[in-house]
């Protein structure tokens, strides 16, 4: 019997695991996204290339602080909970919409609409693997 990787390694791992990647993804459209935005603001040069450098980073930061906190999130409730559930999920989604959207108006919203769209991608996610 095969195990889960998940279920054998300690949450710090699976959120290092998980910043890696999604700070990688974030990097990635960083770069895809920091040279567009800077033609439409008309930079060139030296001020084109800090911008780009410096959205590049800001995503990766976002996207990696975000994983973090969902991961380490899912992890812990899953272990203290001891079920494998939609409401791991969504709780982990909440926690990290909150933390995320802390600094707008309307981090209830985002808090919200991160636990929906964390469980909705987990139902799919079951529904596939079944």
């Amino acid at each position: 019997m095969e195990r889960d990787f998940f279920d054998e390694a300690p949450c710090s791992s699976i959120a290092v695991d998980s910043v890696i990647r999604m700070g990688t993804a974030g990097v990635i459209w960083g770069s895809c996204v920091g040279p567009f935005d800077a033609n439409k603001l008309g930079l060139t040069g030296i001020s084109r290339a800090s911008f780009v450098a410096k959205l590049v980073g800001q995503y990766g930061l976002q996207w990696g602080f975000f994983a973090a906190i969902f991961s380490f999130t899912h992890c812990g409730i899953q272990r203290y909970r001891g079920k494998k559930d939609w409401v791991n999920t969504f709780t982990a989604g909440v926690a990290a919409g909150a933390a995320f959207g802390a600094g707008t108006r309307n981090w209830k919203q985002v808090a919200g609409v991160t636990g929906l769209v964390c469980t909705l991608y987990h139902v799919a996610d079951n529904s596939r693997s079944v």
